[in-house]
């Protein structure tokens, strides 16, 4: 117990770090890896090893693929890609299953695209389309962001599930099928509550008013999906390849889709093929600036994940994970402990991404000790790790004030509407989860 209580006077010190002393994630990570050695009995030696290896570890299979994915979402931001697939999606659900349209449209772009990004750019398309269709803006803000959220936190390339997949050694194709598989309903179940709660709320749009200025050439729907299906196709079918059957054989045709399907080399070739949306006319040095932001937008994410790595092999080495895993074995919670820990990280200081990373190093040693150490349980870790990191959004998630001022929502009616539609979506999604591991576990 009284390592336990150690380990839970880290977490709390990580989380009034964090949003009381403002004191960034990336350090706050690194001392609380210092501050648990030293604690556990660990000598400078072995802090210093364990601190350096395990953030070189965690980088040397997750960066260049977190890097790599920011380029493309910011050539998606940048080139029109995004509200291409917009237009493409209204245009086969139609205008009066318009907040089903931007559900989607939340759904597939949040995969390459930070959600809150996402919902910067598509909410001019947004208004524009509440004041067409007569529908409530609120309802299709809430639709559009539960969309673009399903997805950030349950489908790779987007950084959260990557890293937590690195940390725990999950296979990202199977995380991918799976994660779509729980994504859809939890996307469901955050469209149903917009559609049924939200639609009390009336916003005025009386200060929008669309732009009379020609508009920019967007790419055409299909080249602006191909660098986000692309990878994601290479890296499935490489989980498939890897499939004990065999399906593709040993011989040429396996070592190339395992080659081209591995993460790193799936998502290098999404970002050159995201070089094809540069809008017609643009200059070499505009090309370089778009790579150059994406990757100093990326840099801050690889960093954090990084310092969780080097968290989570401090741990490890101390032994902690075993006396823990021993204690919290005992409760038969199962994938309920890592959406707990998450959903407790992420209520309190805010940031999704922080609290997949932290929950993941935390969880990483306590697998073996809760029998969750089969391919497919590891997945279904993560993916719980995801729908806690999405329960609740509220007033310290830098998110949550995106949605409410791009809607045009006071704060009270976004903590009614957003906020708890977040924790519905959580909620469903470790729902449909423990439905899966009853099944299949």
């Amino acid at each position: 117990m009284l390592t336990l209580c150690f380990l839970i006077l880290i977490i709390i010190l990580i989380v009034i770090a964090v949003t009381k002393w403002k004191l960034h994630p990336f350090l706050t990570l690194l001392l609380a890896s210092i501050v648990i050695g030293s604690i556990s009995g660990l000598n400078t030696k072995a802090i210093i090893v364990n601190l350096t290896e395990g953030f070189g570890d965690t980088l040397q299979s997750i960066g260049i693929v977190i890097a790599c994915g920011t380029v493309i979402g910011t050539y998606l931001e940048r080139s029109g890609g995004a509200r291409s697939m917009a237009a493409f999606v209204l245009n086969i659900v139609g205008e009066k299953r318009a907040a089903l349209a931007m559900s989607i449209t939340g759904f597939i772009v949040s995969i390459p695209v930070f959600c809150d990004s996402g919902f910067v750019i598509l909410s001019a398309l947004n208004k524009a389309l509440s004041k067409k269709t007569g529908i409530s803006l609120s309802i299709l803000s809430i639709a559009l962001a539960t969309g673009l959220y399903t997805t950030h936190v349950f489908v790779p390339p987007t950084p959260g599930p990557l890293a937590a997949a690195a940390t725990i050694g999950a296979d990202i194709g199977l995380i991918i099928l799976f994660g779509l598989i729980v994504a859809i309903p939890a996307a469901g179940a955050g469209l149903i509550w917009a559609q049924i709660y939200c639609k009390r709320f009336e916003i005025s749009l009386e200060n929008f008013s669309e732009s009379k200025e020609p508009q920019a050439i967007e790419p055409k729907p299909a080249l602006a999906f191909a660098p986000l299906l692309t990878p994601i196709i290479l890296i499935a079918l490489k989980s498939v390849a890897d499939y004990p059957t065999a399906p593709f054989g040993a011989g040429y045709i396996f070592e190339i889709i395992t080659f081209i399907g591995h993460p790193v080399l799936a998502l290098l070739v999404g970002v050159f093929i995201a070089f094809w949306l540069r809008k017609k006319g643009s200059t070499q040095e505009t090309h370089f600036d778009w790579v150059s932001t994406g990757l100093k937008n990326a840099g801050t994410i690889i960093l954090i994940t990084g310092a969780g790595g080097a968290f989570g092999s401090v741990l490890r080495a101390t032994g902690l994970g075993d006396t823990i895993g021993h204690i919290l074995s005992q409760w038969q919670v199962g994938i309920f402990l890592p959406f707990l820990i998450a959903a407790m990280l992420k209520s309190a200081q805010g940031s999704s991404t922080v609290a997949i990373i932290t929950t993941a190093a935390l969880i990483a040693p306590l697998l073996q000790p809760m029998n969750l150490t089969a391919p497919v349980a590891k997945t279904l870790v993560v993916l719980a790790i995801g729908a806690g990191s999405m329960t609740v959004s509220h007033l310290n998630d830098s998110y949550f004030w995106v949605v409410a001022q791009f809607s045009n929502m006071d704060t009270s009616t976004a903590l009614r509407c957003h906020s708890v539609a977040t924790f519905i979506q959580g909620v469903t999604g470790i729902t449909t989860l423990a439905l899966l591991s009853w099944i299949i576990l």
